[in-house]
């Protein structure tokens, strides 16, 4: 058994015994081993709080998987856009512990349940270059942890894994595949080329009275390596699985096929052959920058399916916890959906604009249009506002370095503007023109503005 619970809910997990009205002492030492967990130095994975009644899960701004501690039971943290309440579910552990939940009642009897669709919001970044470079330390997988079995249908890491690895596959098809030297060993008739190896030479052939052939170890200079290899190997797994589970990709299917299709035809003369020797001893060329990244991707795909195949279309499946920084995702995806709106100014659109230990999340410079956006993924913002996220974007619009960036030399202020997701009536086409037109300003506050963005969901 596990919790199911979204973004910001929280469950109670109780420390009384119903059967006696005493404190079972195993299940409180089981209790105390559940710790906040962390994932980065602006947000927690979950909070847990000691109470009187037991102890208090708090999910923050991250979705993934992951153990209670030493419990043997799992927290399934959700988007909390989706349409439906936290409740628990079913998971296989080795422990019998038994808890207690204190959540809210389920809301499904809507008639219109829908989630986030956060694989095409990844889908939309990868496809942009320019977001594309800045996708790190978005997911946080640990692969020492026990590893938890699972509904297929509630796996949320693997096909996040699968839509990076084939978009980035695509991009680097695109651009022409590494060519690189390589070993090849041949038993050649007639004629000897680069070095005999001795062993097998006398194995293969002397003790066969083969006399005119000569077993032999020479480089050649192609597409065949050991790079190119394994990107094979992962990319058999990757097709494998959505073919195979096309229900979990939804609207992204179609691009998802395409994307195969379009990378196959580049890996028919690779071979599926991998040495992880020759892999760990690759040397990563500056040139190539994706190749770096696929690797990464394509062995977290492999570790994920243990190197079986078979695995991509079994009903049950075991993944290592996990985590995804959700407020990185939306960031990301309103920076991609910018530059592809603006594609003549997208040179003015500037991500992670740095200064002073401070960093803004998107600074448009174009000339009369100069505005400092800060992307919060709250909904709060759909009926109020909240007051330390306005001094925090007003306090960027007053550093020296934004100012002399935009070239504003004298005291007039700079907008600012909040961007969150609103799924019923905000925006989907980011142009500057559109954000000027259809940003609405905070009363209480002069030039501070903000602005809801519509999410892909299904």
């Amino acid at each position: 058994m596990g919790f199911r619970l979204s973004e910001h809910k929280t469950i109670l997990i109780s420390i009384d015994d119903t059967m006696d009205g005493i404190v079972n002492q195993e299940k409180l030492d089981l209790l105390e081993t559940v710790q906040s967990k962390r994932f980065n130095t602006s947000s927690h994975c979950f909070i847990a709080t000691r109470t009187e009644a037991g102890f208090k899960i708090q999910a923050d701004y991250c979705i993934g998987l992951d153990w209670l501690g030493k419990t043997g039971k799992c927290l399934y943290v959700e988007p909390k856009i989706n349409n439906s309440s936290a409740q628990l579910f079913n998971l296989k552990t080795e422990s019998e512990f038994e808890e207690n939940e204190v959540g809210e009642s389920p809301e499904n009897s809507r008639d219109n349940i829908f989630e986030l669709d956060y694989l095409k919001m990844l889908l939309q970044i990868v496809s942009t270059p320019e977001s594309n470079s800045e996708l790190k330390d978005l997911v946080k997988i640990d692969w020492q942890n026990k590893f938890i079995e699972i509904e297929q249908k509630d796996d949320k890491l693997t096909p996040l894994l699968i839509v990076h690895f084939l978009q980035i596959l695509k991009n680097i098809v695109r651009k022409g595949l590494k060519k690189n030297y390589y070993k090849v060993q041949e038993n050649l008739n007639n004629r000897v080329k680069g070095k005999i190896l001795i062993s097998k030479h006398i194995k293969r052939n002397v003790f066969k009275n083969r006399f005119t052939n000569a077993y032999c170890e020479y480089q050649n200079f192609g597409e065949d390596h050991a790079e190119n290899r394994f990107l094979k190997k992962a990319f058999l797994f990757a097709s494998a699985y959505v073919e195979n589970k096309e229900v979990f990709f939804g609207n992204i299917f179609r691009d998802l096929q395409h994307s195969i299709n379009y990378c196959r035809p580049a890996f028919e003369l690779v071979s599926e052959e991998v040495n992880e020797y020759e892999l760990k001893h690759c040397k990563h060329n500056p040139f190539y920058q994706d190749y770096k990244e696929a690797l990464k991707i394509g062995s977290y795909i492999l570790k994920r399916f243990a190197y079986n195949i078979t695995q991509t279309s079994t009903l049950k499946i075991i993944t290592p916890p996990f985590w995804i920084d959700m407020p990185r995702l939306f960031e990301l995806y309103v920076y991609s959906k910018m530059v592809e709106a603006n594609a003549v100014d997208k040179k003015d659109i500037h991500y992670q604009f740095s200064t002073y230990g401070n960093a803004l999340d998107i600074l448009v410079s174009k000339s009369n249009n100069h505005m400092v956006i800060d992307a919060k993924y709250k909904l709060h913002y759909q009926a109020g506002h909240l007051h330390d996220d306005i001094r925090q974007v007003a306090g960027y619009a007053r550093l020296k370095k934004v100012r002399k960036q935009l070239n504003v030399t004298d005291d007039k202020n700079i907008d600012c503007l909040i961007i969150y997701p609103d799924m019923e009536n905000g925006i989907s086409v980011l142009t500057l023109e559109n954000i000027i037109q259809f940003r609405q300003e905070i009363k209480s506050y002069y030039k501070v503005f903000k602005l809801g963005v519509k999410l892909p969901w299904i």
